[in-house]
């Protein structure tokens, strides 16, 4: 049986798992049946738990040749964000192949390393093989959402199936970011995701005293409110050098032949500066974020409202949370009181791990000139879910990228695409990685 990788990321990409959020989702179950079909006739026996009808997750333990070893853990989400087909120059769930790039919603986030994680398994059934460790594959729902009915419902529900994984490896890294040293060499680093920054969704309640428009109030709940807001978007938070962003500055400016000093914030910027494009994949994680985003007050433009609120998306690095919302405590005032929406504390593993060394290995197998490199992701994946159970937890979904890819515009973007040749290459490293 040759490679099916493409096949199966095609195949996938044609089922539409578009979800809107807040339960509104449509295909999961049509999409894990597909993914349990394949690991049937290749001869396991994968089961389908479903959190709610057709929000449906894919699980199966693969034996390794090791029952000594510590479990690995691979998780991919089945379900995509909504494509607007009048934007996209082909039908947006075609799976159409064209000019060396299959193309659709989720080709890159992620139905492309759900493909590779079935012909992985495919693989090891075709050779008469195996992982050395136990492998436990997951193919789960609602990613593009809460997780409520994916990841986070899986390990409150069924942590058992997890037993034993102290490693576990999806989206968000491992791919190539292909940059120039000062001497004119192209350097392909390889970020390999180690930490997440936490994402909190806070919503900041102003009170006070109605009235009309006319008339002098010193107890305006939207002038408290605002000021309040302004003074959290004009605040400047401090560098912070966790070691997730330390590594990735030291390995790339190693690469490049870049001398850094990263002893304090001052030292971390003009290394920055000094690695121009190269640092932009840790721009967003050397500082917390609180980012303003909706405001709401007011019915009517003569009457002063009693009550007006806004919400802020905050993002904090590793190990700064009691200081983060200290701060905004303080910025706040005693005027403006905050709750949690949504609260997942970022999450961090060891970057000097044996786990992080066997992922560089696999890469620089099948790419002698590879850097890997670890970075901290801006944003959120499941890896929340199971880290919050014991599991090192690290963005690993392998792919080798030409440089004039522009792989940060695909995931969520019009005409989302992956190189052919780039899902090979991840399936092998995949394959390395899981197997050895």
């Amino acid at each position: 049986m040759p490679d099916r990788t493409l096949e199966h990321a095609a195949n996938l990409i044609r089922f539409d798992t578009t979800n809107h959020g807040g339960g509104d989702a449509k295909g999961e179950r049509e999409a894990a049946e597909y993914v349990a079909g394949v690991l049937t006739e290749a001869g396991y026996a994968p089961r389908i738990l479903e959190s709610a009808p057709r929000r449906s997750n894919v699980l199966l333990r693969i034996p390794g040749s090791d029952p000594a070893l510590s479990a690995v853990l691979a998780h991919a989400h089945l379900d995509v964000v909504p494509a607007a087909a009048g934007d996209w120059s082909v039908d947006p769930f075609s799976g159409e192949v064209r000019d060396g790039y299959l193309w659709g919603r989720g080709a890159t986030d992620m139905k492309d390393m759900c493909a590779m994680l079935l012909s992985t398994a495919e693989r090891w059934a075709r050779e008469g093989t195996g992982p050395r460790r136990d492998v436990v594959l997951a193919f789960v729902a609602d990613e593009e959402d809460a997780g409520e009915y994916g990841a986070h419902w899986l390990t409150a529900n069924h942590a058992e199936e997890f037993a034993g994984c102290a490693c576990a490896i999806s989206e968000s890294g491992g791919y190539t970011f292909p940059v120039t040293a000062p001497d004119g060499r192209e350097v392909r680093l390889y970020p390999i995701a180690t930490a997440e920054r936490g994402t909190m969704h806070l919503e900041l309640t102003a009170r006070g005293r109605a009235g009309h428009g006319s008339r002098p109030n010193t107890d305006n709940a939207v002038t408290a409110l605002v000021n309040a807001v302004a003074r959290i978007a004009a605040h400047d938070w401090p560098v912070v050098l966790t070691p997730a962003v330390r590594g990735y500055l030291e390995g790339a400016a190693g690469a490049l032949g870049i001398d850094v000093d990263l002893t304090d914030e001052r030292g971390v910027l003009a290394a920055i500066e000094a690695l121009g494009t190269a640092a932009s994949p840790v721009l967003p994680t050397i500082r917390n974020s609180t980012t303003p985003t909706v405001l709401d007050a007011g019915y009517k433009v003569n009457v002063i409202p009693s009550e007006a609120r806004a919400r802020l998306d905050t993002r904090s690095l590793p190990g700064t949370e009691p200081e983060l919302f200290a701060t905004i405590d303080e910025l706040l005032g005693t005027a403006v009181e905050r709750t949690s929406l949504v609260r997942n504390p970022a999450v961090s593993a060891p970057v000097d791990s044996e786990w992080f060394a066997a992922m560089s290995e696999a890469l620089r197998a099948e790419d002698p000139g590879a850097v890997p490199v670890p970075f901290c992701m801006g944003g959120g994946t499941d890896a929340k879910a199971f880290s919050a159970i014991g599991i090192d937890c690290y963005g690993f979904s392998p792919l080798r990228l030409p440089a004039e890819y522009p792989y940060r515009e695909m995931p969520h973007g019009v005409d989302e695409r992956v190189p052919v040749s780039a899902l090979e290459f991840g399936a092998r490293a995949l394959w390395r990685f899981l197997s050895r």
